[in-house]
Formats: C-alpha cells, sequence, structure tokens
C-alpha cells in the first residue's frame, strides 16, 4: 500500500495516455468530496461538495474544497459529475460556478432539482445534463456510463470511466439495502459486467469499512418509528437530515397511520421535501402536510414537526429550540426524534442539543438509545462481497477518514488486490494511472477554504487561532499615549479586559511594570510605537501568565503626541 509523505512536490507533467486523478476533498474527511479527473489535456470533475464546521473552527459556516490548482483550467473542464444531491457533494458547485456558470452538471433527475434549486438562490442558471442509470454520456475523451447504487438519499449513481488509459469506477456514496423503500437496488450486475471487461481503477466509498457486517435496511426503522408514534401523547419532532428522502417518507407514513398531521420546519427542509414531492419521490397523502402558522389550531398529540439540526448545528430548528430560540417552545410531554447518525466531530453539539430538549422535558429518541437510524454507507462485508465482484486491478480507498480509508484499503488486500496497486491518498495527493498501474505522483495545494458570511476564502488559520484564544482566553487592551520625540509616557497605560476572568481593578501591579519597561525602552532611544506595543505585549503577557496561568489575546495601542 502507498501512502502520501510530506515532502511530496508538484506532480510532474502527465504522460500522453496517462489518467491524472487528484482528490481535491473528501480523503481524511468526512465530506467536501470532490475529484478532478485529467485525460489528454481536459478534465473532469466527479462531485463538489461542502465540509460542515467544528467547534475550533468558530464563526464559520461551509469549508470548501481548495479551487486553486484548476483555477487557471477552467476552460479545460467538461463538466460536472454529481453522484447524488447531498451537500458533502454538491454543496459546494456555487462557488466553483461563481467563477464559470456554464460549466456543464451533470446528474440524476434528483439532484439536479436539488442542486438547481441552490442555485437559484446564488443566482445561478446552469447548464444541465440529466442522466439515468444504464446511459452512457461522452463529455469530450471521458466516455461516463451511470449505474445505479442504492443510498440514503434516491437516485444516487456510480460513474464507470472510459479513456484511453482505462476504466475507473467511482462508487460515489452507497450500501447494498436489498430491501429498499423505492425498490432501487445496487446494479451489482452492472459491476459485474464492468469486471468483465475489466476495472482499471476503483475509487471506493470507506465511511463504514471499520463496521462490520452489513448495514441494516432502512424499512426496519419504520417498526420503531411507528412505536415511538403509538406511545408518544404530546407533539413529535422529528430531526433529519434535509434531503433524507427516504427518512421523511416513513415518518410521513407513521404519521399518517396514526392521525397526525406533518409541518416542515426550515428553509432547506421545506424546499427539498418540496422538490422530491413534485418530482414524485415523496409520497404524501392528501391533507397531511400543513403549513406550521396552522399547527396552533390542532391539539398537540395531532402534531409532527419535522425539522434540521440533527448534527447540533448552533443555527439549525432543533439547537435554537433547545437553547428557548425559537417559536416553538419544548414542553414536558414532546417526543423528539433525531433520526440520523452522528457525524465524526459533531458528537458534542449534538450531545448539548439532546441535554438542552431534555432539560425542557422532551423525551429524546436517538441512535443511542433506539433504532432510529441506519447507515447510508456500506459496512466492510458488503465491501468485501463488492470487491470480489469488481475484482479491481487497482484501489483507491475515498470519503473517508484515515482510519476508514486504511480500513478499507486491507478489506481490499483480504479480497486479493495486490498491496502496491492499492493507493491510500490525502486530500490534494495526485495519483497517475500509467500503464495499467496507479501511482503517487505529486501533490497539489488543497488546504481548507472557509466560508463565513458574504466571505469565502478571507478567513485564515491565523484568523481562527486568534477567535479561538478570543473565546477560551479573552482579550486585554492597553492604551498608552507617548510623547513622540522622548518616548516617555504621557498618559496611560489604562488597561481594560473582555472574556478574560481578570477584574479591571486586579491591574494596579503591571501598570507599574509596563511604566518600567517603556522608561527602560525610552533611555535605550526606543520611540518606534511598534516596537512599543511589543514591549507591552511581553510585559503584560508574561505578568498574566505567571499570575493567573493564562493566555488571553493582548491588544497594546501606542498613540504618538
Amino acid at each position: 500500500m502507498s501512502h502520501p509523505h510530506p515532502e511530496l512536490g508538484p506532480p510532474p507533467k502527465l504522460p500522453k495516455g496517462g489518467l491524472r486523478v487528484t482528490p481535491l476533498g473528501g480523503l481524511g474527511e468526512i465530506g467536501r468530496n470532490m475529484t478532478v479527473f485529467e485525460y489528454d489535456g481536459r478534465l473532469l470533475i466527479v462531485d463538489c461538495g461542502v465540509l460542515f464546521p467544528e467547534e475550533e473552527q468558530p464563526g464559520i459556516d461551509l469549508i470548501l474544497p481548495d479551487f486553486s490548482s484548476i483555477r487557471d483550467r477552467l476552460d479545460d473542464i467538461e463538466g460536472i459529475v454529481l453522484t447524488h444531491g447531498h451537500e458533502d457533494h454538491i454543496g459546494a458547485v456555487p462557488y466553483l460556478l461563481r467563477e464559470k456558470p456554464d460549466i456543464p452538471l451533470i446528474g440524476s433527475k434528483l439532484t439536479l432539482a436539488l442542486i438547481e434549486a441552490k442555485l437559484q438562490e446564488h443566482r445561478i442558471r446552469p447548464y444541465t445534463l440529466e442522466v439515468k442509470e444504464g446511459e452512457r454520456e461522452g463529455l469530450g475523451p471521458f466516455d461516463c456510463e451511470f449505474i445505479a447504487v442504492n443510498h440514503s438519499i434516491p437516485d444516487a449513481l456510480a460513474v464507470a470511466i472510459r479513456t484511453g488509459a482505462g476504466l475507473v469506477v467511482a462508487t460515489g456514496d452507497f450500501k447494498m439495502d436489498q430491501l429498499p423503500l423505492d425498490k432501487r437496488l445496487t446494479d451489482l450486475h452492472a459491476f459485474a459486467r464492468l469486471s468483465e471487461e475489466g476495472i482499471d481503477l476503483l475509487l471506493s466509498d470507506s465511511t463504514n469499512a471499520e463496521v462490520p457486517g452489513f448495514v441494516p435496511p432502512e424499512r426496519e426503522i419504520s417498526t420503531v418509528l411507528r412505536n415511538v408514534f403509538a406511545n408518544a401523547h404530546h407533539r413529535i419532532i422529528v430531526a433529519s437530515f434535509a434531503s433524507h428522502v427516504h427518512r421523511i417518507q416513513q415518518i410521513l407514513d407513521a404519521a399518517h397511520e396514526y392521525g397526525r398531521r406533518v409541518a416542515f420546519v426550515g428553509r432547506s427542509m421545506v424546499r427539498n421535501m418540496g422538490i422530491a414531492r413534485d418530482l414524485g419521490y415523496l409520497r404524501v397523502p392528501a391533507g397531511l402536510v400543513v403549513d406550521v402558522k396552522t399547527l396552533d389550531d390542532l391539539p398537540a398529540e395531532e402534531v409532527v414537526l419535522v425539522c434540521t439540526g440533527s448534527q447540533g448545528e448552533p443555527m439549525a430548528a432543533l439547537s435554537r429550540m433547545a437553547n428557548r430560540d425559537h417559536q416553538i417552545r419544548i414542553v414536558p410531554g414532546d417526543t423528539v426524534i433525531l433520526a440520523s447518525s452522528l457525524i465524526p466531530g459533531n458528537e458534542n453539539a449534538v450531545y448539548r442539543v439532546i441535554n438542552g430538549l431534555t432539560r425542557w422535558g422532551a423525551n429524546v429518541v436517538h441512535k443511542g438509545n433506539a433504532k432510529v437510524h441506519v447507515s447510508g454507507h456500506a459496512s466492510a462485508g458488503e465491501l468485501l462481497y463488492f470487491y470480489n465482484i469488481c475484482k479491481p486491478r487497482n484501489l483507491m480507498p475515498v470519503h473517508g477518514e484515515w482510519r476508514h480509508l486504511r480500513a478499507n484499503a486491507e478489506l481490499g488486500a483480504m479480497t486479493g488486490v495486490p498491496k502496491d496497486r492499492i493507493v491510500i491518498a490525502e486530500d490534494g495527493v495526485v495519483v497517475d494511472l500509467i500503464d495499467g498501474k496507479a501511482r503517487i505522483s505529486g501533490k497539489v495545494q488543497a488546504g481548507y477554504v472557509y466560508v463565513d458570511g458574504l466571505s469565502v476564502g478571507d478567513v485564515t488559520e491565523s484568523s481562527l487561532k486568534d477567535r479561538r484564544i478570543l473565546g477560551d482566553e479573552g482579550i486585554i487592551s492597553v492604551y498608552v499615549v507617548v510623547d513622540s520625540t522622548t518616548g516617555k509616557v504621557v498618559s496611560g497605560p489604562n488597561i481594560q479586559a473582555r472574556g478574560s476572568g481578570i477584574d479591571d481593578g486586579a491591574f494596579g501591579p503591571v501598570v507599574a511594570k509596563i511604566e518600567e519597561a517603556i522608561a527602560r525602552a525610552a533611555a535605550d532611544g526606543v520611540a518606534e510605537p511598534h516596537q512599543i506595543q511589543q514591549l507591552i505585549r511581553r510585559t503584560m503577557g508574561k505578568w498574566v501568565s505567571d499570575s493567573y496561568r493564562r493566555r488571553p489575546m493582548i491588544l497594546p495601542v501606542v498613540v504618538e503626541v
């Protein structure tokens, strides 16, 4: 198994007849999935998703792939193939199309409908090409065949890419539910047919590679949901991903069976379920779904609310309910169902929401105490089965953290893929398929690009470090007026603290230290404001550290008169 090294440099020019694969996101993380394929001077992108921020990224809304390695080659892009409609696969499309709006988008009916609705908010009208499983489309030198795969959203596709360098298959996110609600199975026959042709490189979903066995069928949740509905005597509030159509369908079915009305809460939930209903992916009995404004007229035991916030997102409806910052107030007797998994990194935020809801008297049903979620990703047993069908000549695990990629690589090796043909890469690591063998050839820039409000890419790691310090340790400002000629203190130091836990009256001892330090500097001829600022920062920082074992942000302001 090959793996990247920190010393990797830029890749050499791609030899004629070779295929270059560059993941710009999704490797070493859960989200931000994006892979660039290059052949004969042309590019094909598969997926373009976002990553959601964690606690150590305060103020950040979304994290995008870094487009810098392809920014000067946007005219070479034949299209963006979207495997399915989840945010971690389509969420960054608007930001790439801002740079070149006419890049074609290729995907299934539901996937394109979801991205078109998102692009409308960005005032972008895309060029789209709708495809179905079993179809083939020529996109420049890339001959793409689309294969049905089962996932936690309808209409998911894998893509087989044929070029002169060989046949590459990218699975997208998939599992092998044998009893899917929409009766749309992962097309193992198609993968077996591709295996007979010879799969030169397989890019395979790794998210559940550490989980033994097989993922239970989605329909097993129905029994648990009906049991919850049967025992709930007040409102039911369900939190789910805004794109999990199968899960919402089961909620609607249970509500209909128990005589309840359903209201969708949250812009993305209302939008996506409206799209799914209009396209026939969501079956809604007449009169079942009502506007949230009409719920006050219904008895609590006849109400179901479906909202976002299952990952503890601070601005989502469920988090705001837990914080008493939403028009819908949790009351004793309410039942709240978190109908999704915990994305790694979100655990603390989710448990904080669960505790908040419980505090107000809600009965919270979640994956930890009831079977209200099954994964949308193939577990180890399914992956072994899959590799024995595909028999890839080279394997590249994708879509997962490092532990998932490693586990997936081991599964491939167990089924007979030679270890020297299993490539474990990370974001930005370039993999070339040349003469039938995949190997790492270099690395391009693929860092995080942060979205903060309307700002894209302006927030840096240094900015985030400052935000973390401010959030954890607070800030101390020191205001000093000095004589521009002598460098002596004319007024101050005036010291104020915010969020540091240090009372303003406690700074008496350090005022004298700062005055002495400035006086010594003036005697040595140091009168430049920046140098005095650094001197104040060091003096104050040492005193705070020695006295309080804290490291707040220190902001010295020096004014010359």
